[in-house]
């Protein structure tokens, strides 16, 4: 961790699934920065935008909107690679014991 500088790729791996809540939501909102899971959201988001059909109910719109759909989940064994930049080596350092960080 300590070599890794602003500005640099590096390969992110859920060695230990997260304990809690707010440690999880943080690794899936790193490893969402990967670019092939940014496309997979960027699918979905089609896919629910897709679905949306409101309809005329008691003078408001309404529909039932999909519930998104995470390509991760930030269980042990996923694994991204990401651009370091401040906040994510902050976000990192904050979850070291449950991922394993490389330089790219």
């Amino acid at each position: 961790m300590a070599d890794i500088t602003p500005g640099s790729q590096v390969h992110v791996k859920v060695t230990k699934t997260p304990t809690n809540a707010a440690a999880t939501k943080t690794v899936v909102r790193l490893l969402s920065k990967d670019e092939q899971v940014s496309a997979r959201n960027r699918v979905l988001s089609k896919i629910r935008a897709k679905g949306f059909n409101p309809q005329p109910r008691g003078g408001r719109l309404y529909s039932g909107r999909l519930v998104k759909q995470r390509p991760v989940t930030g269980r042990a064994g996923e694994e991204g690679t990401i651009k370091a930049t401040v906040d994510v080596i902050r976000d990192l350092r904050s979850v070291e014991r449950f991922v394993e960080v490389s330089a790219a």
